[in-house]
């Protein structure tokens, strides 16, 4: 089982940060995404979409999990609204408007086990036309695992503490469902 990791965005890509430029949304989500990929070694192929030394175009992304074959594409993103501090909060998780059957069962999955794991707000499983979501030929998730725009939120997605309890519990929900 091959299973694609997108550390969402790129680590220059513009205003992807928190407000006051201490968060880089790049940097926490591959932080998660290399937990995710240690912990399912051995139980699943896992691989990269990026090695973030360039931004990878979204296309670039699809196309890669497409051509791979993967059996499952998951896009770790943190949140934000707007560009100033915010009380705004809590975990969402993403599927395409026509996602499959699959793409929904993990993404409740992981939305479940973020929400248990962390304690954050449940905004639930919503629906994204996003192109990695859309483009993509495999379930296909993308995960917000807290928002950037949100002072507490900011200080957590910074820590390696709740950076591996995102990545253990998105670990807990794909072996639960694959």
């Amino acid at each position: 089982m091959l299973i694609l990791l997108d550390p969402g965005h790129g680590p220059f890509t513009a205003g992807k940060r928190s407000p006051d430029g201490r968060l880089r949304e790049y940097h926490v989500n591959a932080a998660i995404a290399k937990f995710v990929k240690e912990a399912l070694c051995g139980v699943a192929d896992c691989q990269l979409t990026t090695t973030g030394e360039k931004d990878v175009p979204l296309w670039e992304r699809s196309q890669l999990a497409n051509h791979l074959k993967a059996d499952l594409f998951v896009s770790i993103h943190a949140n934000a609204y707007g560009s100033n501090w915010n009380a705004v909060s809590g975990i969402e998780t993403y599927v395409a408007p026509r996602a499959s059957k699959q793409s929904h069962i993990v993404a409740k999955a992981v939305q479940a086990q973020l929400v248990k794991s962390t304690g954050r707000l449940d905004r639930g499983v919503k629906t994204g036309n996003f192109h990695v979501l859309t483009r993509t030929k495999m379930p296909a998730i993308l995960v917000e695992v807290g928002f950037m725009t949100n002072r507490v939120e900011c200080d957590l997605l910074l820590s390696e503490e709740y950076q591996r309890k995102c990545a253990m519990a998105i670990v807990a929900a794909i072996c639960a469902t694959l």
